[in-house]
């Protein structure tokens, strides 16, 4: 391995990151206290310019680090959606740090350590480069859940956070030392090669690749390792939630189709039966225990888990197609969940958390704007039409039906039937239900545009969904 320059400028953007993350933790370190405000404003400025970087860089491909890094299309767009998510993610979270003594330097030094995470993660094109950006990614996240650290609910929550989530990490190292002890290569790229060119332990491979799908599941929050997700988003401070349920899916998904697809495609007959009882059964319990919710974020962590089941639905047809669908639903869901979680924050004030669905009684005739923009989200996550979140369904049940597998497609449908119900459930409670709450709501006029911006994207891409399809369906050439 050489460490030239014109080895080194594929991961600028990452470099670029790594660096402003070293400057943002020693302007707090210096600062103290008032480096806060200077946190924020770098942490932006980090996340602004490395998209710039990135899209600068389109088109380029290539592999450097001694092969264990990948810049491609994929990345190129997963990265890029990473970092403007976090961009409106950090905006929604300053005003609810603020209002609650939490607005500290190290919530940002956090977020931009773990979005390197997340685009290494991205970019890996060897195992152990994954689990370097995972485990990069989720600590960083174990300590935001813990922030708080006079709420005994938030603390909790991060110890069942760590400690589920060190297990399934072991799980998933387990798993990759089971497929290196198979095919003698840890290079995503030369385990694909070895695995097509069969002779293998089948019987091992099997196993190895059983340890890798609990891993993914667990990060996914994919039944049955989604155990700690309704407690996390609970328990955690709701700006901390918000992170943890937009961004983080994307590199989980990014890290299901390094593994899964580009490592081990050809042992698709291994995977795929697997991927199949993780997304039904998401599907059927997130949504049916999420209609016994009364708390809203609970509410969208068991909304969540279905929502993982359908991203699973494209990688179970196994084509190009079903690849693009799955990204496709991917950045849709981080682009609805980071809505409805910036309206709890919304609605949220000192002394108050919007955490309850009965705190939303009423809300049209408190506020009607912002009425219809909860409308546009929940509508959208039901899957009505024309809202995106109807297209995103529609293409991942369609790559099934593409393959012939109907009954999961049936199941995906009636439960899209079934998840409609608590998603409207707070329409009704939000139209014609008697406000509970009546004071005026209080945020800066930044986070008011964004969360308009953030639903109106969310109508506008639904009534023009072609771009986004096309750009996804690019990354997965036929």
């Amino acid at each position: 391995m050489t460490f030239e320059v014109s080895n080194m400028v594929l991961a600028l953007p990452e470099m670029f990151m790594l660096a402003m993350a070293c400057v943002i933790l020693l302007a707090v370190a210096f600062l103290g206290k008032q480096g806060a405000n200077a946190a924020y404003g770098l942490s932006q400025l980090t996340l602004a310019i490395t998209a710039i970087l990135i899209y600068q860089s389109l088109g380029e491909t290539g592999l450097t680090f001694d092969g264990t890094y990948v810049k491609d299309a994929f990345s190129d767009v997963l990265k890029m959606a990473i970092c403007l998510i976090n961009i409106a993610v950090l905006l929604y979270s300053t005003t609810y740090l603020k209002a609650r003594d939490l607005f500290k330097g190290e919530y940002y030094v956090l977020a931009i350590f773990s979005t390197l995470g997340m685009m290494i993660m991205v970019s890996a094109a060897h195992f152990l480069t994954i689990y370097l950006g995972l485990e990069l990614m989720s600590l960083c996240m174990y300590a935001m859940v813990a922030m708080h650290r006079d709420s005994f609910i938030a603390t909790e929550a991060a110890m069942k956070y760590f400690i589920l989530g060190a297990l399934a990490s072991g799980m998933l190292l387990y798993g990759m030392s089971i497929i290196y002890g198979v095919t003698g290569n840890l290079s995503i790229a030369t385990v694909a090669e070895v695995v097509q060119a069969g002779g293998l332990d089948n019987t091992v491979l099997s196993f190895g690749i059983v340890f890798l799908v609990i891993g993914i599941g667990f990060k996914m929050g994919a039944v049955p390792f989604h155990m700690w997700l309704p407690d996390v988003y609970q328990g955690a401070p709701t700006a901390v939630t918000l992170f943890i349920a937009a961004a983080p899916k994307v590199a989980a998904f990014a890290m299901a189709i390094r593994l899964l697809v580009e490592g081990l495609g050809d042992a698709q007959l291994y995977w795929q039966d697997m991927l199949i009882m993780l997304s039904v059964l998401s599907m059927i319990i997130g949504n049916v225990v999420a209609i016994a919710q009364t708390n809203i974020k609970r509410m969208l962590a068991y909304s969540t888990i279905s929502h993982i089941g359908f991203i699973l639905l494209g990688l179970i047809s196994g084509s190009p197609e079903g690849y693009a669908a799955s990204m496709f639903y991917a950045l849709v869901y981080s682009l609805m969940s980071m809505g409805g979680f910036g309206m709890i924050i919304l609605l949220s004030r000192q002394g108050f958390e919007a955490d309850n669905i009965d705190d939303y009684k009423g809300l049209s005739k408190r506020n009607p704007w912002y009425a219809l923009m909860m409308l546009i989200l929940m509508f959208s996550m039901a899957g009505i039409p024309p809202l995106i979140g109807f297209y995103a369904k529609l293409t991942v049940i369609k790559s099934i039906v593409d393959v012939n597998l109907i009954s999961i497609a049936i199941v995906a449908v009636l439960m899209s039937v079934i998840g409609a119900f608590y998603y409207l459930r707070i329409i009704k409670v939000m139209y014609f239900d008697t406000p509970e709450q009546h004071q005026a709501l209080e945020a800066p006029i930044d986070m008011r545009l964004m969360i308009s911006a953030n639903a109106l994207a969310v109508l506008m891409l639904g009534i023009f969904p072609g771009s986004l399809l096309a750009l996804c369906a690019s990354v997965f050439p036929l």
